[in-house]
């Protein structure tokens, strides 16, 4: 169940919404931006439960109520969750059909009618032009959250009716308690994962959970570890088998980054307190003793020019391939 207790970080974004509630000042509308997985879906649930509750307590939600077991199992009347049918878009028929001819409906038990939008970014022009009919004159009770992690794929005016609110990157000492605590994820892994989490507490406890990733940072760390005695035709091997992951490429490419990272760090101050790969200490020395400072920033360009080559859709084999190869003679 969603409470707003639970959201490690964002205190900001948590006390404008609390504030909001306590004061009775909640807007019709608000946009919540931020990375993927950050938690956007389950700040946007603790606060359409915290103002359906029953019987709020100190503006969380009591998680006792009919309203918070109907919240609990999705299945509460008056928040309503915007589907659509198309994997990639949300059409006008979407818009019209869920919220438009929807929101002039009363709600039936709560205080509020609320309708969240996910992937809002996926809105077209034609359904966010059907929404703005909407914004520009709502009910009184009717309250709609947008979540996005593109805020680029709106209209103005979609932006100047609504309050925006963005999750910031959370502290790294933040995410790893959480996990330890939480998780119980033990303090390697857990550096890990905040390393390549970023400040996104959703992403840390995905990479925690997973064993693809442990799967695939092994797989990444051997052949760092080999490439310098690969033949070619095994560097074109090992790229068809990154190919073959369920796993975002880019995530891959910050195992390389964050293995870099270390290996500089690591030459600059001969101080493995502050490594990521710390248990590597052992290959990352040996590694760092070899290679040049100017090697060593030649790949982490080349590791950046990869992932701008993929994003733009360049043929992946190729981009690999021109990366490991920058690798092996640096």
């Amino acid at each position: 169940m969603p409470y707003f207790r639970d959201i490690v970080g964002q205190e900001q974004l948590k006390e404008h919404l609390k504030n909001a509630i306590l004061q009775d000042k909640v807007s019709h509308a608000y946009i919540i931006s931020g990375e993927r997985n950050c938690g956007k879906e389950f700040l946007a649930k603790a606060f359409a439960q915290s103002l359906q509750c029953e019987k709020r307590i100190e503006n969380e939600p009591c998680g006792e109520c009919h309203s918070c077991k109907q919240m609990e199992s999705l299945n509460h009347p008056d928040v309503i969750f915007v589907s659509h049918e198309k994997p990639n878009v949300i059409g006008v028929d979407d818009i019209r059909t869920q919220i438009n001819n929807d929101i002039a409906i009363k709600p039936y038990q709560g205080p509020r009618k609320i309708y969240i939008i996910n992937d809002g970014e996926l809105m077209t022009p034609q359904a966010q032009n059907a929404l703005l009919k909407t914004l520009e004159e709502p009910p009184e009770y009717a309250l709609i959250l947008i979540l996005t992690n593109n805020l680029e794929g709106f209209l103005p005016t979609i932006l100047s009716r609504c309050i925006q609110l963005s999750f910031q990157p959370v502290r790294d000492d933040l995410i790893k308690d959480f996990l330890m605590q939480n998780m119980q994820i033990p303090d390697y892994k857990a550096g890990i994962c905040v390393a390549f989490a970023r400040g996104n507490v959703g992403k840390a406890r995905l990479l925690a959970k997973s064993e693809e990733f442990d799967k695939v940072k092994e797989e990444a760390l051997s052949l760092l570890k080999n490439i310098d005695d690969m033949e070619i035709n095994e560097i074109v091997n090992a790229i068809k088998k990154i190919n073959e992951y369920k796993f975002d490429v880019n995530d891959y490419l910050d195992i390389f980054s964050i293995w870099y990272r270390d290996m500089l760090m690591f030459k600059a101050t001969h101080d493995a307190n502050g490594l990521v790969f710390r248990e590597e200490l052992q290959y990352i020395r040996k590694a760092a003793d070899k290679s040049a400072y100017e090697g060593i920033e030649t790949v982490i360009d080349a590791l950046e020019k990869c992932k701008q080559r993929l994003r733009a859709n360049v043929n992946f084999d190729l981009s690999m391939e021109l990366l490991l190869l920058t690798i092996k003679e640096n």
